[in-house]
């Protein structure tokens, strides 16, 4: 039963355990693994491995599609194994190690890591460790519900692992579309007009003397964590609902609106849940994971066709989905990373970007990922691929967090990662913020007017009138422009302390 996965049939005697398989992988080599978003990643060779280094420690330079599921970054990171991680992470534990210099942390755009392999600017993966539903005849990967930068790690590795995943519903099968650019200066313009193009192959093309071991596994994915909408993020839908339908009445958008893409977790999935009680139909979305609201759209019969590059859904979801996958597949395609976050494609299809902030300035200057300037949370991800491309690049977040105890909306973005240049909307649950031509003292009384919660708005507008004063093209007052983020630091809030209210100095 299981060796039929293994179409090839050359390629059976490979088949070995997980422990063997990472045997592979050694001291201070560079490994690609599947895996974006929680989704598709190798499982069993991972753990192998950090029981392999219990006897023998060694460090490896990890590079993957996104974050990993099943607790992998948190794990490898506790056994010590990694000293370099790229691109993109969501794991407290390896987020403190990042935080602590202990790892070193390569923070980039999605599309890019792929395409510096090929140029050389990054070091060739020695390893690459796939997860697959199959192999076929000719040998090629059918990866599973990501595809990510697995396309290309096992096209340049030296090695491939394969772990076949049992659990996996083998219809998997045909539902990507693996496209792999040729190099500079010959290369050609992708042929991906519309987002249910395919112009690849259903199958990763790699020659099968490169695979080393071929694992079996039985283990799921880690489900989303993504929990339903609150009072504020479906607010925060609302607005963006009714800004659209504006658009679509002023013919500034088609009535589908477009194609759309929307960040991970729980406020951007709220959004695209919003659209579930609009009037909008015939909906498409070229993105990079698909979540719950993406099938909820599709059950729905709101949403047509979704791209992406990988499948995150929640308990509820998951099962819906993967056990009735002929009701979803002519309705779906996975892509590689740098094809499904490409800058060209975004720019040509006109997509529609939703992104989470972090944090944004009165300017409109974004904080994707800097906690006070400094440290890292998770990573840019893709919504800078998305943003500089978009033909509507809009941001999102709650007003406040932390019990208010933090402004999302601050005088000046404590680290950017996108600048003005390349935001047009700002959404808070306060209200929604249409940058568009708009000089940087006029975004700033959209901003402050229609996404500062009221507790904040007061400082903000006498921050703002007093930096008029001194003038400048985008006033600032340098001396107070961080001085939020002192007190949050100082005081554990941004909030200013009256002198009634400020703590009282003991005397040694």
């Amino acid at each position: 039963m299981h060796l039929e996965r293994i179409r090839n049939s050359n390629l059976h005697d490979k088949v070995m355990p997980a422990e063997q398989a990472s045997q592979f992988i050694k001291d201070g080599m560079t490994v690609g693994m599947s895996g974006f978003t929680r989704a598709g990643e190798a499982k069993a060779v991972p753990r192998a491995l950090i029981e392999q280094v219990k006897k023998n420690p060694i460090k490896i330079n990890l590079m993957t599609g996104a974050s990993l599921g099943n607790d992998l970054d948190k794990l490898l990171t506790e056994a010590g194994i990694l000293a370099r991680r790229m691109p993109f992470q969501v794991d407290s534990t390896l987020r403190k190690a990042i935080n602590n210099g202990e790892v070193m942390f390569i923070d980039q755009h999605l599309s890019e890591t792929v395409e510096h392999l090929r140029n050389h600017q990054l070091t060739m993966p020695d390893v690459a460790v796939i997860e697959a539903v199959a192999i076929t005849e000719e040998g090629h990967i059918v990866p599973t519900t990501s595809v990510g930068n697995s396309a290309s790690f096992a096209i340049f590795a030296k090695q491939v692992i394969v772990e076949i995943n049992m659990l996996h519903n083998p219809n998997l099968e045909g539902l990507h579309d693996i496209y792999i650019p040729s190099y500079r200066p010959t290369r050609q313009p992708m042929p991906l007009v519309k987002v249910d193009d395919r112009i690849g192959s259903t199958a990763i093309p790699i020659d099968p003397a490169k695979i080393v071991g071929i694992v079996f596994t039985n283990q799921s994915d880690s489900f989303s964590t993504v929990t339903d909408p609150d009072e504020d993020t479906a607010s925060i839908a609302r607005h963006l609902v009714n800004f659209f339908k504006e658009e679509v009445a002023q013919n500034k958008l088609p009535a589908n609106l477009g194609p759309l893409q929307a960040g991970i977790g729980n406020i951007a999935n709220a959004v695209m849940m919003g659209l579930l009680d609009s009037d909008f139909k015939d909906l498409t979305m070229y993105s990079e994971v698909l979540q719950d609201s993406t099938f909820d759209l599709i059950d729905a019969g709101k949403m047509s066709f979704a791209s992406g590059s990988s499948i995150v859904l929640s308990e509820r979801c998951n099962a819906q989905v993967f056990n009735n996958l002929e009701k979803y597949k002519d309705k779906l395609v996975l892509r590689p990373q740098e094809i499904s976050n490409h800058p060209e494609i975004v720019r040509r299809l006109g997509i529609i970007a939703i992104n989470t902030a972090l944090e944004f300035d009165m300017y409109g200057n974004v904080n994707s990922t800097h906690v006070c300037g400094t440290r890292m949370m998770n990573g840019i991800g893709g919504s800078g691929d998305f943003a500089r491309n978009a033909h509507l690049a809009i941001f999102v977040t709650k007003s406040i967090a932390k019990n208010g105890a933090i402004s999302s909306v601050v005088p000046m973005a404590s680290h950017v990662d996108h600048n003005e240049h390349d935001v047009d909307i700002l959404v808070t649950e306060q209200g929604l913020a249409d940058l568009r031509g708009l000089a940087p003292r006029e975004r700033a009384v959209q901003v402050i007017k229609h996404c500062v919660h009221p507790d904040y708005r007061d400082d903000m507008l006498d921050y703002y009138s007093r930096a008029c004063e001194r003038g400048g093209h985008t006033p600032h007052l340098l001396e107070e422009a961080f001085s939020w983020h002192i007190r949050l630091e100082q005081q554990g809030s941004m909030k200013k302390v009256s002198v009634a209210d400020a703590p009282v100095q003991l005397s040694a």
